[in-house]
């Protein structure tokens, strides 16, 4: 069959007197609609139990979804809905009176925040979080939160890829950034959705709907390329930010330094130049000085400070990696142990 090619198989739908009453292993329209039906009455089970997590956040630079983490009145949300702000309104999907709450702690490198009502009120509904070791492509997920401002809004879709690295752009004070490990999903997820629920059919949040895809050829959303914060990766974050109003553990790897992409002559990246290295760190205990430009991290060519980043998301604290730089003109290479991604 030649490459690209199409074939589609036209299949009659009619009933003659030749015609076959029924196809082997078929089931009977009544079974059909009951599997439907029930399908259909997970859904409502699943929006009846999660919905009432989902809150929506208002900032004074536009609006977002939050789900309410603890009885405490905790709300975790993306760090660029939170913005650069202290304070703020919320609705709460079945009261009808706004509250406020204030900044618990934001950690953007995971684009994750926490903030607090000051007045929770009794009957607050904590959502269940999933353990992300679970989650299996083919799921089917629903994404709840409030996009463009239509408040309590449910899409349906499935687990698409798990293990997705993502570079976000810049927004709400925060630079660009990568997160690693996300859940990509076929569900709608549409600017006001940032920091709601994907939930799975057992009413469990699975992940923190974060953002769409764009189609930079387009210049617009790529339908149907959604991205979601693992739970666990959300609850690790949370209860340091709850705990301690920073995060010292966040499961990511670093080098223990400050970066800053180098062009060529020409104008294209040619590596990523350290600015700052962390006394004790990784790069310091490998003898990495400033103004060394970093351009190889284990098999990845590192042209910019993104693409260092893409490559260190690919590995944990702990691992040891092979690092090329220049220095003077001259190219070196270091073994090291990579450290702990710690709250800048």
């Amino acid at each position: 069959m030649a490459a690209g090619l199409l074939v589609v198989l036209a299949v009659s739908c009619t009933s003659g007197p030749d015609s076959p009453k029924s196809t082997a292993g078929s089931s009977p329209p009544s079974q059909e609609r009951s599997a439907s039906s029930e399908l259909q009455s997970d859904y409502i089970d699943v929006v009846n139990d999660v919905l009432p997590s989902v809150v929506e956040i208002t900032t004074e630079g536009g609006l977002g979804s939050g789900v309410v983490y603890d009885k405490q009145g905790h709300i975790v949300t993306n760090a660029h809905v939170v913005g650069e702000h202290r304070r703020f309104t919320v609705n709460l999907a079945d009261h009808q009176q706004p509250l406020q709450a204030e900044l618990v702690g934001r950690y953007r490198v995971n684009d994750l925040a926490v903030i607090r009502l000051e007045d929770p009120p009794s009957g607050l509904r904590p959502a269940t979080f999933a353990d992300s070791k679970e989650v299996e492509v083919g799921q089917i997920v629903l994404a709840m939160g409030n996009p463009l401002g239509l408040s309590s809004s449910v899409t349906q879709g499935i687990v698409s890829a798990l293990g997705r690295t993502v570079s976000t752009p810049a927004d709400g004070g925060s630079a660009p950034g990568t997160i690693p490990n996300m859940v990509q999903t076929s569900a709608a997820i549409n600017p006001g959705n940032s920091g709601g629920a994907l939930a799975d059919l057992s009413s469990r949040v699975i992940g923190i709907n974060t953002l769409g895809a764009v189609d930079e050829r387009l210049g617009g959303a790529a339908p149907g390329i959604g991205f979601a914060i693992p739970s666990s990766a959300v609850t690790r974050i949370a209860d340091q930010l709850i705990e301690d109003g920073r995060v010292t553990s966040s499961g990511r790897a670093a080098l223990g330094v400050t970066v800053r992409t180098v062009l060529e002559t020409d104008s294209a990246p040619a590596g990523a130049a350290i600015v700052t290295v962390a006394e004790a760190g990784a790069a310091d205990e490998a003898g990495l000085r400033p103004g060394d430009i970093i351009t190889r991290l284990n098999d990845a060519r590192i042209s910019s400070v993104q693409t260092l980043a893409e490559a260190l998301a690919a590995h944990s604290p702990g691992d040891k990696v092979s690092l090329t730089y220049y220095r003077a003109g001259s190219s070196h290479t270091v073994q090291l142990t990579l450290d702990t991604l710690r709250s800048p």
